[in-house]
């Protein structure tokens, strides 16, 4: 079957940008009424009157019953100065009918035991996100560029099927070149799959546009709580480690982000305790390490320290100033340009006072040229020189911009960065030579200021030496080293974040409606109850609606009925039909049982890898038993608890001490290992290459007696 035997739908066609939404200010979430007209919903109810008001159909509804797909196209820029167009898509993903019930990150950010919902939503920025180009998809057979409607490929005449098509839309789930992937379930609850700014191929979007879009677009759809991974690699570093030190909080922290789920039973407490140890290690500390000529690391401190407006006091303050300093010099299109832009900013001074002390500078320099040419005079030296004919803020915005200063005579003050000492030097040049040679050891010669590509060098340098566990230099003393390495592994295992919208606390807008937070409590109840209350029926049809195991759910009772006066809490009784075979819908975690019991005090999956002992089969994570992320698995395991059991086991029945008689013995301790364990290799024996969720499918619903949930009702 060819998706020509079904009526054909209709390629995407340009159209006038004139009449689509600004992409930097959609959706609206607060003003006029537009803005508001959400707001009294829940999110599966919102998420289709959206959908109704700014959506498109891509595809005939008939062609995927399990996926439904919109497009909505907004602009970015001005329409007269020709804007661009970006293709935002949705995808409606019938869970019931999909090729995936359950939900991964679900079960990594501590939601596993929500039921699963009926509805996922898949909010999608194509990094090709023209409307035009991005209605092509490649074909299986040759590779080559087709539109999505076409029956055959033009090239090679293969036929392409509905199901290659279908294939085609599920492989867009898994795509990382998107800037946007977001998916949220019919209950509220979503995830930030990935965010792709300029670096990560946009042409047109920053990360912080992108971001700015997905939260109002959360914020308009009544969205619940969103859980972030964040795995960003940035100038060669572990982006959230650097970003905390610096910053206090993640990049996603600007937009609420907040530690959600620690990996190695991490709890916020010693997260937050990381953070305030790690920020405020005091630069001293690398300074003071004995005899001996400065090291790369003392100097690179110390340069840019230098360069502070502000002075430089502890690790955050470092970071800080070089992560600031990288976002200027992104902002600015040439440096040349930014150089130019400081000279015309406003500042304390007058101008008489700035040409006064610049006056000073260059007859330095040009008493300097005189004395040796070509000698070069470092930043310390006219600071020093200037200390009392000046404040130290003047001297310091005087050097700042002293690079490319005229002087007479066609002479002209030229900058570098001394690639030895990491200082920052100045000399008197004709202006000949200036212009032959505009760019010098990674300075420009109108800036004394290091260039974007050598700032970017030193972060990753002082990342390594300072940051990173695995190649953090050694220095003294020993106790305040440890406390940092233990400070940065606590920061990297900290990779899920969560921001609560906290929707239940929006003002409502209108006096008559009534708004029902639902807890409810799943037992068993043999009593049949007769009677359905008229005023449960919207609360029975929007637990049909979001989640898949209450499609046969009946609200039969509302208990401790009274009066209500504002807000409290209401119990309500239901019967769920058991017939149906809805019960692998019971939890996002799905049929699988398993007992995670690590020594670190995890209690559940939390995305890192683990295996399972042979014997007991309780999961540990691979790094808390000795067993690198980067080291091989082999096929059998025993746990620590089993192998002193085995151990004492083996000594009680082998009635000996002798090694030779425990190593026999030790030959039969595990069932359906073939390999020989010997008691010298027991601390290295590894496991398979399974996870939790991979060895438990076969063992059937783990079924508990008592589950709750909560969620909104409107």
């Amino acid at each position: 079957m060819v998706v020509s035997e079904i009526r054909p739908f209709k390629r995407a066609k340009r159209r006038s940008t004139s009449d689509l939404c600004d992409f930097l200010s959609f959706p609206p979430v607060s003003g006029d009424g537009d803005g508001d007209c959400f707001a009294e919903q829940p999110f599966w109810s919102a998420v289709q009157s959206f959908l109704k008001q700014y959506g498109r159909s891509r595809f005939p509804p008939s062609l995927f019953p399990s996926l439904v797909t919109w497009q909505i196209l907004l602009r970015v820029g001005d329409p007269a100065d020709g804007a661009g167009v970006v293709s935002l898509d949705v995808v409606e993903e019938d869970v019931a009918r999909s090729r995936s019930v359950y939900c991964d990150q679900c079960r990594v950010v501590g939601w596993s035991g929500h039921p699963v919902c009926r509805k996922r939503y898949h909010f999608i920025i194509r990094a090709n996100s023209n409307p035009i180009e991005g209605s092509h998809r490649a074909c299986t057979k040759c590779g080559n560029m087709t539109y999505l409607s076409d029956s055959r490929c033009k090239l090679c005449n293969t036929a392409l099927t509905i199901d290659d098509l279908e294939d085609w839309v599920y492989h867009q789930f898994e795509d990382t070149t998107h800037l946007l992937h977001g998916v949220v379930h019919s209950n509220g609850y979503g995830h930030l799959l990935r965010v792709n700014g300029r670096q990560g191929g946009a042409d047109i979007l920053s990360g912080f546009d992108i971001m700015n879009f997905w939260d109002r677009l959360c914020k308009r759809l009544a969205v619940r709580k969103v859980s972030v991974m964040d795995l960003s690699k940035k100038y060669g570093t572990e982006y959230r480690l650097v970003h905390t030190v610096a910053k206090g909080q993640v990049w996603y922290g600007h937009w609420g982000y907040q530690f959600g789920t620690g990996s190695y039973a991490l709890t916020s407490d010693a997260y937050q305790n990381a953070i305030h140890t790690l920020s405020n290690i005091p630069l001293s500390t690398f300074f003071f390490q004995g005899r001996g000529p400065p090291t790369h690391l003392q100097t690179l401190i110390a340069f840019y320290q230098s360069l502070a407006e502000t002075e430089l006091r502890t690790l955050k303050d470092l970071f800080s100033f070089l992560l600031n300093r990288i976002r200027e010099l992104n902002i600015a299109k040439s440096e040349d340009q930014t150089s130019s832009h400081c000279k015309n900013l406003l500042c304390a001074w007058t101008r008489n006072d700035v040409e006064r002390v610049e006056q000073c500078m260059v007859k330095m320099l040009v008493t300097s040229a005189t004395a040796e040419k070509g000698k070069w005079v470092s930043w310390r030296t006219l600071k020093g020189a200037l200390n009392k004919a000046a404040s130290p803020e003047l001297v310091d915005y005087c050097l700042k911009h002293l690079g490319g200063r005229v002087a007479g005579d066609s002479m002209v003050v030229r900058t570098r960065c001394n690639p030895n000492s990491n200082v920052v030097e100045f000399r008197i040049e004709p202006q000949s030579c200036i212009n032959n040679s505009n760019r010098v050891d990674g300075l420009d010669s109108n800036s004394s200021l290091p260039s974007k590509g050598q700032v970017i060098d030193d972060l990753r340098y002082l990342y390594d030496s300072i940051l990173n566990p695995q190649t953090m230099v050694t220095y003294r003393p020993k106790a305040t080293r440890e406390l940092v390495v233990e400070s940065a592994k606590k920061l990297l295992d900290c990779k899920q974040f969560t921001k609560d919208y906290k929707v239940e606390r929006l003002a409502v807008k209108n006096p008559f409606a009534i708004h029902l937070w639902c807890h409810v409590e799943l037992e068993d109840y043999s009593q049949d109850y007769p009677f359905l209350l008229q005023n449960l029926f919207e609360a029975t049809k929007a637990f049909k609606e979001v989640y898949v195991v209450f499609k046969r759910f009946y609200i039969q009772e509302l208990l401790d009925f009274g009066r209500i006066e504002g807000s409290r809490v209401c119990r309500i009784r239901g019967r769920c039909n058991a017939k149906y075979g809805l019960g692998r819908f019971l939890a996002e975690r799905g049929t699988e049982t398993w007992i995670v019991d690590c020594i670190c005090g995890t209690k559940d999956d939390d995305g890192e890898r683990m295996l399972a002992c042979d014997k007991c089969s309780v999961w540990q994570h691979t790094r808390c038993v000795g067993i690198e992320n980067s080291d091989e698995i082999p096929a059998k395991f025993l746990c620590d608890r089993c192998l002193g059991s085995c151990c004492a086991e083996t000594k009680c029945s082998s009635g000996s001490s002798s090694p030779r008689e425990e190593v026999e013995a030790y030959e039969c301790l595990i069932d359906g290992v073939e390999s020989r364990i010997l008691k010298n290799e027991a601390n290295t024996i590894l496991p398979s290459g399974r996870t939790c969720r991979d060895e438990v499918k076969a063992k059937g619903l783990g079924l508990v007696s008592r589950m709750c949930m909560t969620f909104g009702v409107q």
